[in-house]
C-alpha cells in the first residue's frame, strides 16, 4: 500500500473542493495500526519489522527501513523515516568511495522525498520544498527520469497549496513530459500510466481552480481513461469527484450527485478515508445548494469526523468552514463562530491562502454582525489579499503561457530524442573521417596563420568600422520603433476614450430628459451619478394611460459592462409598456425579466447578469410600486414608511416567483424617494466605513423642509463630503417626488 497526499480548492460562495493528489509511487499510507491489516500483509510488514531490528549492517537496514515506509503499520512510520534520513545521509556524505555508493543515492533521494511529504502535512511547506528540491537534486545525478517526475509532481503539490499556480503548473507540466516519453518506451507500464494519470489530474485541478472548466475537463478525461486502464480505483474516484465538481459550479445538481455518489462507493471499497471525507463534504454543500439543510449537516458532520479520525488537517479545515457558513446561513451565528474561527486557525497553521481566503470571508460577515467593524474590516483586507494572491488576471495569464510552453517542449523532447538517435547513427561514420579531417586541418592550419599574418590588421581595421555602423543604424532603428509605439499607443488611447464617449452619449440618449421628467413630475430631482464615465445605473419614465412611471434602475456592474447590461434592461422596460401595453408595476417587472432572460439566453456563454429595481406608477394621489432588491421610501409627516421588495432581481434566477404590486393612497406634502444601493453602500467618513443606510435615512429626514432641488444639493454635498479622498464604489442614481 502507498500513501497519496493531496491538497484541496475553492469553488461557489459556499465552498466545495477538489481533491488533487501528489505523486503516489514513493508515498506513505496513513498511520494505522497492525492490526487493521490482513493477515498476509501483517505477516510481510512483521518480516520487514523484524529484518530492520536485527539488521548487522547498514544496506540490510536501509531496505528494511524502506519496505516499512512504502507498507507503513503505525505512527512510528515518521521516526523510522527520520532515522533512515539520517542514516543515509551519513552515508551518503562519507569521505571513501563505497560501492554502494549509488544505491545509498537512490535510497536517500526517497527517504528525503518521505520526508517531504511529513513536513507538507505538518503545514511547514517551506521545510517539504526543500526536500523535494533536494531529493530532485539527486534523481537528475542518477539520471532516474522516474524518479525526477516523482520529484516534479510533489514540488507541484507544494506550490499548489502555497497558492502559487503558475509554478505548480509548471512542475506538473515538466512531470508529464517525462513520463509521457517514458509511457512511449514501455506502453504496457502499469505505474507510468498510473503517474500520468496523477500529474493529469493535477493540471486538471489547476484549471478548474482559474475557472477554465473546459481546459480541467480535458485533463480529467484523459486522466479517467488512464485511471480505468490500470484499474487505479483510488485515482478513478478523485478523477470522478472533480468532474462532478464542475457539474456542481454549472449548477447541474443530479449530475453532480450522481458523480459524488460514485466516488463514493469507490472510496468505501478501498477504505480511502481522505477522499471519503471530501466525498461527505462535497454531498453536504450540494445539499445546501438545494435548501436541505438537514442532510447537508449530516454529510458534512460526517466528513468532520472522518478527518479528525485521521488527523486530516487539511481536510478539517474545508470542512469546519463549509459547515460555519452553513449555521450562518442559518441564523445561529453563534455556532457559525465556532466552526469558522477554528478553520481560521487551522488555516493559518497550515499556511494556506486558499483556506484563509474563504475563512476569512466568513469572519468579515460575523464581526459585522457583531458589529465590530474595524476588526471586519482588516479581515477583508486579508480575504481580498488571499483571493487576488490565488486567482487572478497574472495568475491566468501564467497559466496560459505554462501551457504553451509546455507543449512546445513536449515536441522538442520528442524532436530532441529523435534527432539524438540520428547522431548516434551518423557518429559512427563521422568517427572513421577524423583521422584524414585532422591531417587536412594541421596542412591547412599553417597556410591560414600566414594568412592570417598578412590580413590580420586589415580585418580587424574593417570589422570595427562595420560595428560601428551596425551599432550606428540599431539606435536608429531603436529610435524610430520608440517613437512608432508611443504614436500608436496614444492613438489607441484616444480611440478607447473617444468610444467610450460615444457609448456615453448613446446611453444619455436612452435616458428621459430633465424637460420631460419635470413637465410630468413637478415637485422631483433625478441625482445620478456615475463611478465611471457611463453606468450600470439609470432612471426610466414612461407616460401611459394618465400614469406616470417612473424607475430607479441598477444593473450588474458598472463603467462599459454595466452600461451595456442597463440597455437591454431599459429596453426591457420600455417593450413592457409599449408593446404589451402594460401599466402595472408588478406585470412591467414580470415582462422585463422574460424579455431579459430571453435576450441573454441567446448568447452560447451563460450570462447571468441582470438589474435591481424600484419601479412607481402614479395616478393621482394612487402610487402603486413593485421591486426587485430595492425599496419605495415614503416620508410622511416626520416618519418614513418602507415598503420592501421581492428578493429576486431582473434576470436568471432559480425558482422566480411573480413580483408584488403594493397599492398606496399619498397624502399632501408626501415625499417618495426610489434609490441604488450605490449611496448607502459609498465607504468614507473618518473610519472609512459604510455610509450605511440608517444614515441615508437620517440624511432624507432631515432635510424634508427643503424643496427638491435643494434636497438633490444637499444629498450631493453630503455623499462628497461622506466619500472624501476616498473611491466612489459604485454607481448612483436617487430619485425623489413630492406630492
Amino acid at each position: 500500500m502507498k500513501k497519496i497526499l493531496y491538497i484541496l480548492i475553492l469553488f461557489s460562495s459556499i465552498p466545495t473542493f477538489a481533491q488533487n493528489f501528489a505523486d503516489k509511487d514513493y508515498y506513505l499510507i496513513d498511520s494505522l495500526d497492525l492490526k487493521s491489516f490482513s493477515s498476509e500483509d501483517k505477516k510481510l510488514l512483521t518480516k520487514y519489522l523484524k529484518e530492520y531490528h536485527q539488521a548487522n549492517n547498514d544496506t540490510v537496514k536501509i531496505n528494511a527501513l524502506a519496505h516499512i515506509c512504502e507498507n507503513m503499520v503505525n505512527e512510528s512510520w515518521k521516526k523510522y523515516q527520520f532515522f533512515n534520513v539520517v542514516l543515509l545521509e551519513t552515508k551518503v556524505n562519507s569521505k571513501h568511495q563505497d560501492a554502494y555508493k549509488k544505491f545509498y543515492l537512490s535510497h536517500y533521494a526517497e527517504a528525503l522525498n518521505n520526508l517531504g511529504i511529513i513536513h507538507q502535512e505538518s503545514g511547514e511547506l517551506e521545510k517539504g520544498l526543500k526536500s523535494h528540491k533536494k531529493s530532485l537534486e539527486i534523481q537528475r545525478d542518477l539520471e532516474n527520469q522516474e524518479g525526477i517526475a516523482n520529484s516534479l509532481s510533489n514540488i507541484g503539490v507544494i506550490y499548489y497549496n502555497k497558492g502559487n499556480i503558475p509554478q505548480a503548473l509548471e512542475s506538473y507540466q515538466k512531470g508529464l513530459t517525462l513520463r509521457e516519453l517514458l509511457l512511449e518506451k514501455d506502453t504496457s507500464n502499469k505505474d507510468i500510466k498510473s503517474g500520468v494519470a496523477s500529474i493529469l489530474n493535477n493540471i486538471g485541478v489547476l484549471y478548474q481552480n482559474q475557472d477554465d472548466n473546459k481546459n480541467a475537463l480535458t485533463y480529467y478525461n484523459k486522466s479517467l481513461i488512464l485511471h480505468r486502464e490500470v484499474n487505479d480505483k483510488t485515482g478513478l474516484a478523485n478523477t470522478i469527484n472533480n468532474i462532478g465538481i464542475i457539474y456542481f459550479n454549472e449548477k447541474n445538481f443530479p449530475l453532480a450527485l450522481q458523480h459524488y455518489k460514485e466516488a463514493v462507493e469507490i472510496n468505501i471499497t478501498t477504505k480511502d478515508i481522505n477522499s471519503l471525507a471530501l466525498n461527505y463534504d462535497n454531498i453536504g454543500v450540494l445539499y445546501n445548494k438545494k435548501g436541505d439543510n438537514i442532510s447537508a449537516l449530516q454529510y458534512l458532520n460526517k466528513s468532520i469526523d472522518l478527518s479528525t479520525q485521521i488527523n486530516d488537517s487539511y481536510g478539517l479545515t474545508r470542512t469546519l468552514c463549509n459547515a460555519g457558513f452553513l449555521y450562518m446561513e442559518m441564523g445561529n451565528y453563534k455556532i457559525a463562530k465556532q466552526y469558522i474561527k477554528r478553520a481560521y486557525e487551522l488555516a493559518i497553521e497550515l499556511k494556506s491562502p486558499m483556506y484563509v481566503r474563504n475563512s476569512s470571508k466568513g469572519l468579515v460577515i460575523l464581526l459585522e454582525q457583531e458589529e465590530k467593524y474595524e476588526q471586519a474590516l482588516e479581515m477583508f483586507k486579508l480575504h481580498i489579499t488571499m483571493k487576488d494572491s490565488i486567482n487572478n488576471d497574472a495568475a491566468h495569464k501564467a497559466t496560459a503561457q505554462q501551457q504553451a510552453k509546455y507543449e512546445y517542449e513536449k515536441q522538442k523532447a520528442i524532436d530532441d530524442a529523435k534527432h539524438d538517435k540520428e547522431i548516434a547513427i551518423e557518429q559512427e561514420a563521422k568517427e572513421k573521417q577524423t583521422i584524414l579531417t585532422y591531417a587536412t586541418a594541421v596542412g591547412l592550419g599553417l597556410v591560414g596563420i600566414f594568412l592570417l599574418v598578412v590580413f590580420n590588421r586589415l580585418k580587424v581595421t574593417r570589422k570595427q568600422k562595420n560595428i560601428i555602423e551596425k551599432q550606428k543604424t540599431e539606435v536608429e532603428n531603436q529610435k524610430a520603433v520608440v517613437d512608432l509605439a508611443h504614436t500608436e499607443l496614444e492613438e489607441k488611447n484616444k480611440e478607447i476614450t473617444d468610444s467610450i464617449q460615444y457609448a456615453k452619449r448613446i446611453q444619455n440618449a436612452i435616458l428621459p430628459p430633465n424637460k420631460v421628467v419635470k413637465e410630468y413630475l413637478k415637485e422631483s430631482f433625478i441625482y445620478y451619478k456615475p463611478k465611471d464615465i457611463v453606468a450600470g445605473d439609470f432612471y426610466w419614465l414612461e407616460q401611459k394611460e394618465n400614469k406616470v412611471l417612473f424607475a430607479a434602475a441598477d444593473c450588474t456592474g458598472h463603467g462599459v459592462p454595466g452600461a451595456m447590461v442597463s440597455v437591454v434592461c431599459n429596453n426591457g422596460l420600455n417593450r413592457s409598456v409599449r408593446e404589451y401595453g402594460l401599466t402595472d408595476p408588478g406585470e412591467i417587472l414580470d415582462k422585463a425579466r422574460q424579455i431579459v432572460v430571453e435576450e441573454f439566453e441567446k448568447s452560447e456563454e451563460e450570462v447571468k447578469d441582470g438589474m435591481d429595481i424600484a419601479l412607481c406608477s402614479l395616478e393621482g394621489n394612487k402610487l402603486q410600486y413593485a421591486g426587485a432588491h430595492n425599496p419605495l421610501w415614503i416620508i410622511r409627516e416626520g416618519e418614513l414608511l418602507e415598503t420592501k421588495a421581492n428578493k429576486q432581481p431582473i434576470g436568471q434566477f432559480e425558482n422566480p416567483e411573480p413580483y408584488t404590486t403594493h397599492t398606496i393612497e399619498l397624502q399632501k406634502g408626501d415625499s417618495i424617494y426610489i434609490f441604488s444601493d450605490g449611496y448607502a453602500d459609498q465607504f468614507g467618513g473618518d473610519k472609512g466605513k459604510k455610509l450605511k443606510t440608517s444614515n441615508f435615512k437620517n440624511l432624507l429626514l432631515s432635510i424634508q423642509k427643503e424643496t427638491m432641488e435643494k434636497q438633490k444639493q444637499l444629498i450631493d454635498e453630503a455623499f462628497e463630503k461622506w466619500k472624501g479622498d476616498l473611491e466612489q464604489l459604485d454607481d448612483v442614481c436617487v430619485i425623489g417626488v413630492r406630492i
